[in-house]
C-alpha cells in the first residue's frame, strides 16, 4: 500500500493540513490539533506503523518513549501560568514605572529584563513573568507585536544557556560543553536589539506605559517568596538531575513534579488563581498534540550540517517542534552548537505556536492565537532572527564542533521545552 504522494509521506501532508488549520481557524486551535493528531495516529496504526513497531504495541512503545517530556511540558505550563499570577499580585509590576522610562524605552527595557531572566530561568517562566509585567504596565492592553517580542526575548535569552532552553539542555545532557553554546548570545543579543525598538514603539502607540504615581505600593512579600521558591526548585532540579544524574532525566519527569510539589506547598501561604487552570490545560493539550505529531513524523536524519542547514532549521522550528530536530542534530553531529542553539531556540518565536513560551503567552492573551496577526505585527521577530544570524555568522563564522561523544541514543526527553 502506498505511503506517500510525489515522494512526500502522508504523515507530513496530514501534519501540514493540521498546521494550516491552526493558522486559519485560530478560535478552534485545540480541536484542530487534537483532530490532526488523531488522524495521524489512525493512519500509522493502520498503514505504516511506528518507529518501535506496528499496531498498538508500536504506539504504546512510542508513548512510553515520549511520556517524560510530555508530562514535564504539561506541568510546567500549568505551574508557571499560576506563578505568573502570583508575580503580578506581588505588586512589583506596579512599582516598575518608578524605575522604567515613561516612553517607548520603558517597553524596550522590559524586553531586556525578560531576556536576562530567561538566561537562568525556564523560558516559559521568563515569558510569563514578562507577560504579567506587561499586563500591569500597559493596563492589560498589550499589542500582539509586543507579545511576539516578549516570546522572542525569552527564547533568545535561553539560547546561549544550558539551563535556559530545552534544546541547549539536550545538548548539555548529550555531552556538549556549556561554553560551546554560549556564543549563541552574539546572534540573540543582536536579534533582541533589532526587534526590541519597533516592538516597543508599537506598544507605546497602542497603550502607553503606566506613569509613576506617588501612592504607596505595598509589595506582597509572601507571594514573591512563592515565586522565588518555585523558580529555585526548577533551577536546582534541572541542574542536579542533568549534571549529576543525566540518565534519570529520560526516566522520570522530575522537574515537572518538583515545581508542582513546590506550588502545592506554597498554598499554605497564598491561594493560587486556580480559575486559570482550565484555560491553561487547554493550551497545554494543544501544544502537546503538536509536539506528539512532530515526533510521529518519519524523519530519520537532517541535511548535511552547514550554516545553511542551521539557518533553515530556525524557520522549520517555527512550525515543527524543535525537540526532535535537536535530537536528530545531536545524533548526526558536525554542527556549530552555538549557532544551532540560536536558530532552533529563537526560530520558534516567529509563530505563536512555534514555542512553548508562545503557547504560554497565548493562554494569558487569547488574541495572540492568530498566525496572521502574529506575523503581520510581529514582523520584527523575523527580521531580528535573520539579522542576528548574519551577525553571528559574520563575527564568528561557521565553526562546527567535532563529535562531542558517542551517545547510545540522542535524548528526546528533557526537563524543559522552548521552543
Amino acid at each position: 500500500m502506498p505511503t506517500g504522494l510525489f515522494g512526500i509521506p502522508i504523515e507530513f501532508m496530514i501534519f501540514a493540513v493540521t498546521l494550516l488549520g491552526v493558522a486559519f481557524f485560530h478560535r478552534h486551535v485545540l480541536a484542530v490539533a487534537v483532530s490532526g493528531l488523531a488522524v495521524i495516529l489512525v493512519y500509522k496504526l493502520l498503514v505504516t506503523g511506528f518507529k518501535f513497531g506496528p499496531g498498538i504495541g508500536g504506539l504504546v512503545a512510542h508513548l512510553a518513549d515520549e511520556w517524560v517530556i510530555l508530562t514535564n511540558l504539561f506541568l510546567l505550563l500549568i505551574v508557571f501560568g499560576l506563578l505568573s499570577r502570583h508575580f503580578e499580585k506581588t505588586r512589583i509590576p506596579a512599582a516598575l514605572p518608578r524605575i522604567l522610562p515613561h516612553d517607548w524605552k520603558g517597553a524596550f527595557w522590559l524586553l531586556i529584563i525578560v531576556f536576562v531572566l530567561s538566561s537562568f530561568l525556564d523560558n516559559i517562566a521568563a515569558a510569563l513573568i514578562g507577560g504579567a509585567m506587561a499586563h500591569t504596565l500597559f493596563r492589560a492592553k498589550v499589542h500582539v507585536g509586543y507579545l511576539a517580542a516578549i516570546v522572542a526575548a525569552s527564547n533568545a535569552g535561553g539560547s546561549g544557556s544550558v539551563v535556559g532552553d530545552t534544546t541547549t539542555t539536550m545538548m548539555w545532557i548529550a555531552g556538549v560543553s556549556p561554553q560551546d553554546v554560549l556564543h549563541a548570545y552574539v546572534g540573540a543579543g543582536v536579534a533582541v536589539l533589532i526587534l526590541g525598538v519597533p516592538a516597543a514603539i508599537q506598544q507605546q502607540r497602542y497603550s502607553p506605559i503606566l506613569r509613576h504615581e506617588h501612592e504607596h505600593i505595598h509589595i506582597d512579600w509572601a507571594r514573591l517568596g512563592i515565586v522565588v521558591l518555585i523558580l529555585v526548585v526548577a533551577i536546582l532540579t534541572n541542574v542536579i538531575i542533568n549534571l549529576q544524574f543525566p540518565a534519570w532525566s529520560d526516566a522520570f519527569p522530575f522537574i515537572g513534579l518538583s515545581v508542582t510539589l513546590a506550588l502545592l506547598v506554597s498554598t499554605l501561604l497564598r491561594r493560587p488563581d486556580w480559575e486559570i487552570v482550565p484555560a491553561s490545560v487547554k493550551g497545554s493539550i494543544f501544544l502537546l498534540s503538536l509536539v506528539l505529531c512532530a515526533t510521529l513524523m518519519p524523519v530519520e536524519r537532517l541535511p548535511s550540517a552547514s550554516w545553511q542547514t542551521a539557518l533553515s532549521l530556525g524557520f522549520v522550528s517555527a512550525v515543527f517542534d524543535n525537540i526532535p530536530l535537536t535530537a536528530l542534530a545531536l545524533k548526526q553531529g558536525g554542527y556549530d552548537w552555538g549557532m544551532l542553539a540560536y536558530t532552533v531556540g529563537f526560530g520558534g518565536s516567529m509563530i505563536w505556536f512555534g514555542s512553548s513560551a508562545g503557547v504560554a503567552i497565548s493562554n494569558l492573551y487569547p488574541e495572540a492565537k492568530s498566525v496572521v496577526l502574529w506575523v503581520k505585527h510581529g514582523w520584527h521577530v523575523i527580521v531580528g532572527y535573520v539579522v542576528g544570524f548574519c551577525a553571528l555568522l559574520i563575527v564568528l563564522g561557521w565553526t562546527p564542533h567535532a563529535p562531542h561523544k558517542a551517545t547510545p541514543a540522542a535524548p528526546s526527553h528533557v526537563s524543559r521545552h522552548s521552543d
